[in-house]
């Protein structure tokens, strides 16, 4: 089953259950950008949009998602903000976008969420422009962490909603240009955290 049948039947009622909880942490993810101007920015799973308020003005965004239903929540949220965003449907783990494209990638709640880890943050990289950055807020276990819950119910979470037994570092070995400039807790004990990337 493709995320996208889930997703959609979850999307009347996401908001409900992840805006409030979320929005902070999305508000202190964003800070570590600082305020940027005149970048071209990726959001990758952009979902409902959550993170649309929360953007800097004067930026180019590109929303894309798998889901339709949630791009049409996303859209209605975009509408009164007044930002310059362009949603498109797409699957992060393989973009039909250009090569060096944006400066920044954002990359919220999409990582352990996606089959395949690997091919998202690969493609992150391949449509970043060198020295741009990729900002990620996820969920992830540390290297050797046994974690036995998470790993266990991880295969049927998976089919609903999220993966519970993502290793971060696993999958930036796979992509060498990428290196970490910062990478702190962000809520439940450092299970899910704050990372910001750089493109060599």
């Amino acid at each position: 089953m493709s995320l996208r049948t889930p997703y959609t039947l979850w999307s009347n009622i996401y908001d409900f259950g992840v805006e409030r909880t979320t929005e902070d942490l999305r508000r202190r993810s964003l800070a570590l950008l600082g305020r940027p101007q005149g970048q071209r920015i990726l959001l990758a799973g952009i979902g409902t949009g959550l993170d649309l308020p929360l953007l800097a003005p004067g930026n180019e965004y590109l929303g894309v998602d798998l889901t339709p239903a949630m791009l049409r929540h996303a859209e209605r949220r975009a509408q009164p903000l007044g930002l310059d965003v362009e949603l498109r449907l797409g699957d992060v783990q393989a973009l039909e976008l250009p090569a060096a494209e944006f400066d920044i990638v954002i990359m919220h709640l999409i990582l352990a969420v996606v089959p395949d880890t690997f091919a998202a943050l690969r493609e992150a990289a391949r449509v970043l422009r060198p020295g741009g950055r990729i900002l990620i807020l996820d969920k992830f276990l540390r290297p050797g962490q046994s974690a036995p819950l998470r790993r266990l119910v991880s295969p049927l979470l998976a089919r609903l909603a999220t993966r519970t037994d993502v290793v971060f570092e696993d999958a930036l070995a796979a992509v060498p240009e990428l290196h970490v400039i910062e990478d702190r807790p962000a809520l439940a004990g450092g299970w899910f955290r704050h990372i910001l990337l750089e493109k060599n």
